[in-house]
């Protein structure tokens, strides 16, 4: 619905501005064109993310207030009815692409337990009671203290008959315990109590609601999604080989990231650098290699959308059973391909991928430092682990629903209103069981 009316109220208020243009002659050619001009840089903004689409509602919003003081003192109900229409056409558009998800509701466990790491995210666990709100619910906590392995912890609770996990921390401690569920095909929750809980976000878990994540164990709906890993470690998020890798092998980069990683550049590139380097085979067979710290080679559990630098750095989706391979300073090898030109950047998918190299390989897996034997062998592990999601939460990434650019956007309305499917990629999210089915235009 909100799809319909964010087209007929765009409609709607370019017709005031050609009411303009007639009545008010030649100031309402002016109007005519903020209006036109700022309902596409509404849209751009909408439709981009980070800076872009900060500085396209900036402009959207300057140049319908600038239509707006043209006609005041001319035709006062005029400019009355363009604000509001332009109003409601932003919070149309808005509205049109948030995700809606219809998950199926699942079963309450009855012996659910929560592990939480009191010293994620600046003390979160702490801040919002979250072994006293677990208690409320019915779910057992159990605290991660300093010095306790997080995988012993998990698989004593399993043997003890608990049959549903959940975990409040960051991302490396969420890869355990959703190792363990996986295999164990137990229901598995995601409690944002981490600094940037990224797993969180692509699940479609409400990171801002820490407290309410735990309804998911209580009466939540389910999604089951992928995992991946690499020389059988699992990883939810992403592995990455080079500089940030490097970076967090340092004591310092817990509590001085950005300092951190911009001090590891310089040794990393450094032109005298000794060391093996890494081989990997690309999309087309291609072979490539690249020097140890200044080839960065990320491996994420499903694509990332990348793109534009000002885009998100979300997933879209996940379970479409695919790793995504970012390679950025390669080098092609091979004597075949040796008229390829150099790419600075290249982004492919696999469903597997390997990386070879003559020494262990320093690597950032979810943000933790691992040491890695080579070769490094990646894999997917396709529709591996259900999901509880609480019902108050969106259910799946932001950016399920995003369109790639401005005319995508129009476009994607057009779909929605109708509606279809807006885009190519979602047209994998088809409705079963176990997958999200997308409720259109917020409706």
């Amino acid at each position: 619905m909100q799809a319909v009316a964010s087209l007929a109220l765009g409609a709607a208020v370019l017709a005031l501005g050609v009411l303009a243009a007639l009545t008010e002659f030649p100031r309402g050619l002016t109007v005519l064109a903020c209006v036109a001009v700022a309902q596409f840089a509404m849209l751009f903004g909408l439709s981009h993310r980070g800076v872009d689409g900060v500085l396209g509602l900036v402009v959207a919003v300057a140049l319908a207030g600038a239509s707006v003081w043209l006609l005041v003192g001319r035709d006062d109900v005029l400019a009355i009815l363009l604000a509001v229409g332009l109003l409601l056409a932003l919070t149309a558009v808005s509205g049109a692409f948030r995700v809606r998800v219809a998950l199926p509701l699942a079963a309450r466990p009855e012996r659910p337990v929560l592990f939480y790491n009191p010293r994620s995210g600046g003390g979160k666990a702490e801040r919002f009671a979250l072994a006293a709100e677990a208690r409320a619910r019915g779910i057992e906590p159990r605290e991660l203290a300093p010095g306790k392995d997080l995988e012993e912890l998990v698989r004593d609770a399993v043997s003890h008959g608990a049959d549903a996990l959940a975990m409040a921390g960051g991302d490396g401690s969420q890869a355990i315990v959703a190792a363990v569920a996986a295999e164990r095909s137990l229901p598995y929750a995601c409690v944002p109590a981490g600094t940037r809980n990224h797993f969180a976000l692509d699940l479609g878990v409400d990171r801002d609601d820490v407290v309410g994540a735990l309804d998911a164990l209580v009466d939540g709906a389910e999604r089951i999604v992928d995992l991946a890993d690499v020389n059988g470690r699992v990883f939810v998020n992403n592995v990455s080989l080079g500089v940030y890798g490097e970076a967090v092998q340092r004591p310092q980069y817990r509590n001085a990231k950005l300092r951190t990683l911009l001090a590891t550049v310089p040794d990393a590139v450094a032109p005298d650098r000794q060391g093996e380097p890494l081989r990997w085979t690309g999309p087309k067979g291609e072979q490539f290699e690249g020097q140890k710290g200044r080839v960065q080679i990320l491996v994420s559990n499903n694509r990332y959308r990348l793109g534009n630098p000002a885009e998100s750095r979300m997933r879209p989706h996940m379970e479409q059973g695919l790793l995504g391979i970012v390679v950025v300073g390669e080098r092609t090898t091979a004597p075949a391909h040796r008229a390829l030109p150099r790419r600075q950047w290249r982004e492919w998918t696999a469903r597997s991928f390997t990386v070879e190299a003559g020494e262990r390989i320093p690597a950032g897996i979810d943000g933790e430092a691992a040491q890695l034997e080579p070769p490094l062998n990646f894999r997917t592990r396709p529709r591996a682990l259900k999901v509880r999601i609480a019902r108050a939460h969106p259910g799946a990434s932001p950016s399920a629903m995003e369109p790639d650019g401005t005319w995508d956007g129009l476009r994607a309305l057009a779909a929605i209103a109708v509606g279809r499917m807006p885009f190519g990629q979602l047209a994998t999210c088809v409705p079963n069981e176990s997958r999200p089915r997308y409720r259109l235009g917020g409706s």
